[in-house]
């Protein structure tokens, strides 16, 4: 059988930049559509330069992930796959460069003998944990597949066409993981439909999807990722995006009408999570994907199903873009690298391989919209973190959201995601991704290995504890407030009765963090951390050496403060030396103090700060607190005071009342 016809060599002529900055239709980032598109191709070109021959696999540099470098480079061909169909079906099949036709030759060469040990073919779609990466994969390419058809599927042979939907079917077969997976056979299925090739099995494989992401639905936008609480970028990226960008290539209204509203809800939110500086919020896993974290605000505009202005849609989109373009988020040879702006380990998950930043491809959703669309037509317009302070608690999913307009930082208060469904064991140090009180747009958290930031702990025989099941307890328009088990390391001590209870109240910049021990030991150790600052290796042991007097820490874009106002009685820094996605090294400020007997001595209240501005006002005189038994008067530098009540020493409902001045 003849190979599908090739271009004869990679395109040579892409511009070795991105166009001339456009201040005027883009004040704030100066990025417009012809950045995107040319974007596109500069990382198109760089990873087809790693094809196979027959264009099957694109075997990208780099550490294998668990599945394997057979399976790696089939995603390496996949998410890559989607970004060109993005960038053609945009341009109404317009592609210059012969990016599709690489691809559609892919296709036809990976799936000739599928499993079979040589070059070019791609591995069989398995199950779950057997095999089971290729089915990721699958959805990627019957989404391209999907929006390039006229210039892709329909020009296959009819031979080639069957061999590529039996590969496909093996997705709608085989067990997916239970969470988000469910939603790759149903993108599979919906491609299929649209093929002509529906039937029973593909039916089946909708209803299904739809039916499991109904009841993960929580409530104000967001979903949980599966069986449990985990809610994280998973909820734009996967969660809102297969669905209904199925339903909005099926015409289907009703599905559209069912859907649209909730993903409406969730950017209400969830726009607030991009820094001024374009960054979005670093938290949950998968976080080398990236600029895929605006997919979800794209598709907003590209159903009419978002709250946001074109022009704030834009700011958005091309303020991720450019965050991490500018950040060193591509190697030298112009590929996506595994981490963060440069390499990071801990960033990463086991499943991640060399392919795995291009599901940063779905960012690029954006091209979608034609040219003449108001999102590339209006005028940039302020990000929703650039105006006033905001505090806003989703109860839903237990996050409470708090950004500063002066200087455009947003904070992610958790009380409520974690990673783990409901049969699986607690386990100690628990993911660094979920398990802090606080996450941001500049700071990461501190790895495994290392003291944690954002963090509660007690210590009992030399052995700290860890943050892991996230009950929520109660919320208010401006806090919330949750539960945990403190859990030790496997052959650690044990503590059966004892939980920590927690409360974030925020105030402009500050946080009001209050917790409440039961059922732990009066002498134990408690210690709390604060927000960890990345920083150079000199820069720390300079700070480290100055006399610390409210635990401030100074970085390149933020400052750090830890104040105790109730229980705490003494404070250090502490250094982190793997450090976090934004610096090699890093600092923690951390409170520590002993659980007594009296109700009043269970409860600590302190205030912290994460701020962007320059030379911030101290701490100190900014509240001061009593406690009365269980309840914990703040009294603010302006007159007004809250009262945060713990109720009668059960496992009850805090309450939090505020007093004007």
């Amino acid at each position: 059988m003849p190979e599908h016809p090739l271009p004869a060599s990679l395109p040579a002529s892409l511009p070795a930049s991105l166009p001339a900055e456009d201040r005027g239709l883009s004040p704030h980032t100066g990025y417009t559509r012809a950045h995107w598109e040319t974007a596109a191709d500069q990382l198109l070109t760089s990873a087809l330069r790693y094809a196979t021959p027959g264009q099957a696999l694109i075997d990208l540099p780099g550490p294998p992930s668990k599945s394997g470098v057979r399976s790696d480079g089939l995603e390496g061909f996949a998410r890559t796959f989607l970004l060109a169909a993005f960038r053609t079906a945009g341009a109404s099949g317009k592609d210059p460069h012969g990016f599709l036709e690489r691809y559609t030759a892919g296709l036809a060469r990976g799936t000739r003998t599928p499993g079979r040990d040589d070059a070019e073919s791609w591995p069989e779609i398995g199950h779950h944990n057997i095999q089971g990466q290729p089915m990721v994969e699958s959805a990627s390419v019957a989404l391209a597949l999907r929006l390039t058809a006229p210039w892709t599927w329909d020009t296959l042979p009819a031979d080639d066409q069957d061999r590529v939907e039996q590969w496909l079917r093996g997705a709608l077969r085989h067990t997916p993981a239970p969470n988000n997976w469910y939603l790759f056979p149903l993108t599979v299925a919906g491609f299929l439909e649209s093929a002509g090739r529906g039937d029973a099995e593909t039916r089946g494989a909708i209803e299904r999807g739809l039916g499991l992401l109904d009841g993960w639905y929580q409530g104000q936008g967001w979903y949980s990722d599966g069986d449990g609480r985990s809610f994280d970028h998973y909820n734009g990226w996967a969660l809102h995006m297969y669905p209904l960008l199925h339903a909005h290539l099926a015409g289907d209204r009703a599905l559209l009408d069912q859907l649209g509203p909730r993903l409406r809800e969730f950017l209400e939110g969830f726009a607030l999570l991009f820094d001024a500086n374009g960054a979005p919020i670093h938290h949950g896993r998968s976080l080398t994907y990236r600029f895929a974290a605006v997919a979800a605000v794209a598709l907003g505009a590209l159903t009419g199903e978002t709250p946001l202005a074109p022009g704030v849609t834009r700011r958005i989109l091309s303020g991720a873009l450019r965050h991490f373009l500018d950040r060193g988020a591509l190697t030298a040879d112009g590929v996506l690298s595994l981490g963060w702006y440069g390499p990071h380990e801990a960033t990463l998950q086991r499943y991640s391989g060399p392919g795995s930043p291009y599901w940063a491809s779905k960012g690029f959703l954006a091209l979608l919209l034609p040219p003449e669309d108001p999102v590339w037509t209006a005028t940039e317009e302020r990000a929703p973190s650039e105006g006033h302070d905001r505090v806003l608690a989703r109860s839903a999913p237990g996050l409470l959201i708090q950004t500063t307009g002066r200087d455009g930082l947003a904070r992610l208060h958790n009380h409520g995601s974690y990673k783990l469904d409901s049969r699986e064991p607690e386990r100690a140090p628990g993911n660094p991704l979920y398990a802090r009180l606080a996450y941001s747009t500049r700071t990461g958290p501190t790895s495994a290995a290392n003291t944690p930031d954002n963090h509660i702990a007690l210590q009992v025989r030399g052995t700290r504890s860890a943050r892991i099941r996230i009950d929520p307890l109660a919320a208010g328009p401006d806090w919330l407030a949750s539960w945990h088990r403190p859990v030790f390391p496997e052959d650690g001590p044990v503590l059966p009765s004892a939980r920590i209870e927690s409360l974030t109240l925020a105030r402009g910049r500050l946080e009001l963090r209050v917790h409440r021990t039961v059922g732990v030991p009066a002498g134990t150790p408690i210690h709390h951390s604060g927000w960890a600052v990345a920083l150079s290796p000199e820069s720390a042991a300079e700070t480290e050496a100055e006399e610390i007097t409210e635990m401030r820490l100074d970085g390149p874009e933020v400052t750090s403060q830890l104040l105790g106002l109730h229980g705490w009685q003494t404070q250090r820094t502490v250094r982190a030396p793997q450090g976090t996605a934004y610096g090699a090294w890093a600092l923690v400020p951390e409170l520590t103090g002993t659980i007594g007997g009296d109700p009043a001595d269970t409860v600590f209240a302190a205030l912290a700060s994460l701020t962007g501005e320059g030379d911030p006002a101290p701490l100190a005189g900014q509240a001061t607190a009593e406690v009365n038994g269980l309840t914990v008067t703040v009294r603010w530098a302006d007159g007004t005071r809250t009262v945060v009540d713990f109720g009668d020493g059960g496992l009850t409902r805090p309450t939090v009342t505020e007093v004007p001045a």
